[in-house]
Order: structure tokens, then C-alpha cells, then sequence
């Protein structure tokens, strides 16, 4: 246990809450005006559900658009559920929010990006070299979110 204030932990919670309102106000009230997201998540997360083509398709990550077609927002305290269209068919997905990566919202030029996946930060094990893993160059300890450059979203 640590002695200290763990400010990342509780910044790293703070955004994930912020993700879970944000949602809520979609699905009560629909998008408004130009918002729409685009949100990155862990395909391979334990909690994560989508058809096996999408996960055999995207096995690492997969950013998903909430724009002009979603349907079925069910958003809870630990992920959301949305179908999404995928080529004209609906797809059915849960994202868990520790599963998620990045959350922009181009529109407003606003977005997250969460560096760690890791909720066990008690124990003394060492992350695993799962997605985007396995670099020998330190990690900021308790840096979880921070914002993202949009460059990467613009066409």
C-alpha cells in the first residue's frame, strides 16, 4: 500500500466518469450539433465483446465512429453497449471502459488517451507485453490519461 496520494489513479477514474456522462447525455438526448466520437479500445480485453470477425479482423485495437449511425446505446457504472454499422449490417458491441485507449471528439477538439490498461497497481507484478508492449523504454508511472493530438484523426 502506498503512502501517497496516487493523483494518476484517481485522474485515470475522474476521465473514465466523464466518458460514462458524456454517453449518458448521448443516449438520453442524441448527438448534438457536429459532436461525434471516435473511440479506441482493446479488442483483446477480457471484457470486451464483439463479433469474432471484427476481434479476428482487429485482434490489437479498433477504433469505432459514433456519428450518423448507432443504435442501442446501453451505457452502465463499467462500459457502454452500441450497434454500430459495419459495410450495411449492425454490429452489436460492449466496450468496457478500462478497454478503452482514446476517446476524441474532433468536433470540439477534445480527446483522451489513457496510457495504462493496468488496474492492479497494488501488486508487484510487471505489466505484460500485451498490445503496444514489450519496449524496453520506461513508462510514466502515473500518467493514465492525457489529451491526444487529433493529427492522427484528420483525413
Amino acid at each position: 500500500m502506498s503512502d501517497g496520494i496516487d493523483y494518476g489513479r484517481l485522474m485515470h477514474r475522474a476521465m473514465r466518469g466523464l466518458i460514462q456522462e458524456v454517453l449518458e447525455d448521448v443516449r438520453d438526448n442524441g448527438l448534438p450539433g457536429e459532436h461525434h466520437f471516435f473511440i479506441t479500445f482493446d479488442t483483446g480485453h477480457p471484457d470486451a465483446e464483439l463479433a469474432d470477425w471484427l476481434s479476428d479482423r482487429y485482434p490489437g485495437e479498433m477504433t469505432v465512429v459514433m456519428q450518423h449511425w448507432f443504435d442501442d446505446l446501453d451505457v452502465s457504472d463499467e462500459g457502454f453497449a452500441v450497434s454500430l454499422n459495419f459495410g450495411d449490417a449492425p454490429e452489436r458491441l460492449y466496450i468496457p471502459y478500462d478497454a478503452i485507449k482514446t476517446f476524441v471528439d474532433p468536433s470540439v477538439e477534445f480527446g483522451l488517451r489513457f496510457e495504462s490498461q493496468d488496474d492492479e497497481e497494488d501488486d508487484d507484478t510487471p505489466p505484460d507485453d500485451g498490445p503496444g508492449g514489450g519496449d524496453d523504454a520506461p513508462e510514466p508511472v502515473h500518467q493514465d490519461a492525457e489529451v491526444v493530438s487529433l493529427d492522427r484523426f484528420r483525413k
